[in-house]
């Protein structure tokens, strides 16, 4: 089962957690986001310049470490508690260095990491069942 290039990543507003699929022990790769003087903004404007331009808060500079990150693997799984992974997802999207990656979202509560790894482990298995 070749599995190295499927990628589980967990994120909420404030970190992402990178966790390769893997029957080995598991790593985990933190990022974390660095809040700018233009992020402490009222949640108003801040969602205004979410939707739109990403390029105008330091969520651009969040989400290029984190996208850099994914250009290493073919297959990722998506989740977490916030929408995040959501406007992630559309910023992953206007970028076309990212269109050839097999992504889903899915919805998950606040997870341990131990959790998360459980979580990456039951959806990739469930992927292989059905290559079968």
């Amino acid at each position: 089962m070749k599995n190295t290039n499927q990628l589980g990543l967990w994120m909420d507003d404030t970190v992402a957690y990178l966790v390769q699929f893997t029957t080995k022990p598991f790593t985990i790769q933190t990022i974390v986001r660095e809040f700018h003087t233009e992020d402490k903004k009222s949640n108003l404007i801040k969602k205004i310049l979410l939707l739109s331009s990403y390029k105008k808060t330091g969520l651009n500079i969040h989400y290029n470490k984190i996208g850099k990150e994914l250009l290493k693997y073919e297959k990722i799984i998506l989740f977490g508690p916030s929408e995040a992974k959501l406007y992630f997802f559309d910023f992953l999207n206007k970028d076309e260095r990212f269109l050839n990656l097999k992504i889903e979202v899915k919805d998950a509560d606040k997870m341990s990491v131990n959790e998360q790894h459980e979580f990456i482990k039951e959806y990739f298995g469930k992927l292989d069942i059905l290559k079968l």
